[in-house]
């Protein structure tokens, strides 16, 4: 059971409110993938709808990401963005 409740408790969430934030950011990037595909085939359609969807979906898990998670995930997370930094 803790398999399915470890990672949603380290970002402040249960396992259904998980679900749905995780479904919140999988179903517009389905509808962006689609639109990129059509895309792809008619360039003069959805020019810039993938990426309009993918900037919203980073400003809502990046800049106004809920600050509820424990210490142990921001640590993990700055160790993330630390060797992002070192070459």
């Amino acid at each position: 059971m803790k398999i399915f409740t470890q990672h949603p408790a380290s970002v402040g969430e249960n396992y259904l409110q998980h679900m749905g934030s995780a479904m919140s950011f999988a179903l517009p990037l389905l509808v962006a993938c689609l639109a990129c595909v059509v895309h792809a085939l008619l360039p003069f359609l959805f020019e810039k709808t993938g990426s309009r969807i993918i900037v919203r979906l980073h400003e809502r898990m990046v800049t106004h990401r809920d600050r509820r998670a424990k210490p142990a995930t921001q640590t993990a997370k700055a160790d993330v963005q630390q060797s992002r930094a070192t070459p």
